[in-house]
């Protein structure tokens, strides 16, 4: 566990993450990570949420309609 001091960065605010900690999310400068809320706080990841939640609907529309994408693609 690592303590962060919060920053004020212009009119925001921010955080400084350790070496070891960009290094686990395996993101490099202007990647973007996402925060989200759980039932136990906050947590910082390098994948969005909502990207995975629409690839999870285009799965389920692709194999009820796989037929038609097939045509489509031709």
């Amino acid at each position: 566990m690592s303590t962060l001091k919060l920053r004020k960065i212009g009119n925001s605010y921010g955080v400084i993450l350790p070496k070891e900690v960009i290094s686990r999310l395996k993101v490099e400068e202007g990647d973007s990570v996402y925060i989200t809320e759980s039932h136990d706080g906050y947590n910082i990841s390098s994948f969005d949420p909502d990207f995975e939640e629409t690839m999870k609907a285009f799965e389920d529309t692709y194999r009820q309609y796989r037929n038609a994408f097939k045509e489509l693609a031709k």
